[in-house]
């Protein structure tokens, strides 16, 4: 086990009348041994600076020290440092207080918890190796990461106080600048640096949206099937989440018990899991119920910078002439995953509401990264890293299309999409999307079964699986091909 370096102060209990100082160092160093409060491989303070603290000679605390040592509880030396043995002894591994052996498990505390944290779902991020055919995973192996740490170093070694100090709650104003001429020039959003709000995500984004513009039972419309994680937000904020059905030209407009929705969450760059793309008549339709019924339309554009077919598509956004879209987009998934900044463009008189609960929340997103972001998009890497990564990957798309033309016939159909990190193959006859998730994960596959997109009743798609092909170089890709087409005969015959 490596050793643990630390400079942090080691606050030891107080000690009690009449005990000697000896006893009680030697005793309260083991305690925070055995307690595993001090870990195996943890260096300890320096002698002299224990006997400073504590206002002990040096001596008692040497002797303390050799003690421990002796008993094979500490190692090193006198000068070199002193770290906790990574093997205590056997025998003492097992010491229990004798007052608490007997003691009966204490009942566990009863807690008062709020309708929200009573509603609330979520899972616990694990990092794990990337394989064949994980989804919203960008090529993360193609980021210049060296242009990344050069820009951070010269942010940090001319870094002003203002820097240092923090920025505006909306986000640090350089870089919403260069975000709203970015939007304006390459998305087809129609806005000003003060509407835009720098969020460390889309879920923040969307949780600020909940918070502020939703009362609990208002209506909130979803697409079936779709982002899980959005309807969990609303639904966890104690809206009344509804969903709508897809066809070929998105999501349909609010009709009959949803039309009194106060709000509609939507994916229209590249729908979420399908990959369809909102019409431009479907786009109108659904602005012009909006300003109809006076509610709002959230704009998720989660990955349209990536487009490889067809014209591209002005920003629902971009077409609002009445203030009720919400735009909101993320560079987790355009540059790398653990970048958490993302933005939120407001119609303008909804801008102070959104700095306001960004103020009192989170006060702002890391200024440090934002300054560094903001150099990235400015100096001109963020368009080149994105006309690079667009070409590498519609070669990795067109690698899985042509691969699963020769090997997948018959089993999965590959989806034509126009943009996106990932598209939908849907399964031939007789194959349960379940069983051939199951059946990929043997082979060490990720794939994911449409089925757990669908979000409540109303007419389901065909059987499908969700496919990441972005973050896959093209042996990759071949070798997932020929592994899933072997997992996808096991289910048929299951």
């Amino acid at each position: 086990m490596p050793k643990r370096i630390t400079t942090l102060d080691l606050i030891l209990p107080a000690r009690e009348p009449g005990m000697s100082a000896y006893r009680w160092l030697y005793g309260a160093l083991r305690a925070e041994i055995l307690d595993g409060r001090l870990r195996p491989g943890a260096r300890l303070p320096a002698t002299r600076e224990l006997a400073m603290r504590y206002e002990l000679s040096r001596g008692t605390v040497v002797t303390a020290f050799e003690q421990l040592r002796a008993e094979g509880y500490i190692s090193g030396t006198i000068g070199s440092g002193t770290y906790v043995s990574t093997v205590l002894p056997d025998d003492l591994l097992n010491v229990r207080d004798p007052a608490r052996a007997h003691a009966s498990p204490s009942r566990p505390a009863r807690r008062h918890l709020s309708p929200f944290a009573r509603r609330v779902r979520g899972e616990v991020f694990s990092p794990r190796p990337i394989r064949a055919f994980r989804a919203n995973l960008p090529a993360l192996d193609q980021f210049p990461t060296a242009l990344w740490a050069q820009l951070a170093a010269r942010r940090m070694r001319s870094a002003p106080a203002s820097l240092l100090i923090g920025c505006d709650a909306m986000g640090y104003e350089p870089l919403r600048q260069a975000v709203a001429d970015y939007l304006n020039a390459s998305r087809g959003v129609s806005c000003t640096p003060a509407q835009v709000a720098i969020v460390s995500g889309l879920q923040e984004a969307i949780d600020l949206v909940a918070r502020l513009f939703l009362n609990p039972g208002d209506r909130v419309c979803v697409e079936n099937p779709g982002y899980p994680e959005a309807a969990n937000l609303f639904t966890a904020s104690g809206a009344r989440v509804s969903t709508l059905s897809l066809d070929e030209e998105g999501i349909e407009v609010p009709h009959g018990k949803t039309r009194d929705a106060r709000l509609v969450y939507v994916t229209p760059g590249h729908q979420f899991p399908t990959g369809i793309t909102m019409s431009l008549p479907r786009r109108l339709a659904l602005l012009d119920w909006a300003r109809g019924a006076e509610a709002l339309i959230v704009e998720d554009d989660y990955d349209s910078e990536y487009r490889y077919a067809g014209r591209p598509m002005p920003a629902l956004q971009g077409l609002d002439r009445e203030g009720r879209v919400l735009f909101a987009g993320s560079f987790s998934k355009v540059l790398f995953s653990a970048l958490r900044l993302g933005y939120l463009v407001v119609p303008p008189d909804l801008a102070g509401y959104v700095a306001a609960a960004k103020y009192v929340a989170t006060r702002h997103s890391h200024v440090l990264e934002q300054a560094v972001l903001c150099d990235f998009i400015s100096e001109g890497h963020f368009g080149r890293h994105l006309r690079r990564m667009r070409e590498i990957y519609a070669e990795r798309l067109n690698v899985l299309l042509e691969e699963s033309k020769a090997r997948l016939a018959g089993l999965l159909e590959i989806s034509p999409i126009e943009a996106g990190l990932q598209t939908v193959g849907w399964l031939g006859d007789g194959i349960d999307g379940e069983a051939a998730t199951r059946a990929a994960a043997r082979r060490g596959l990720e794939v994911i079964p449409l089925s757990r997109y669908h979000l409540g009743p109303g007419a389901r798609l065909r059987e499908g699986l969700q496919l990441g092909f972005a973050a896959l170089d093209a042996h990759e890709i071949t070798r997932g091909v020929r592994e899933l087409a072997m997992a996808l005969e096991q289910a048929r015959s299951s």
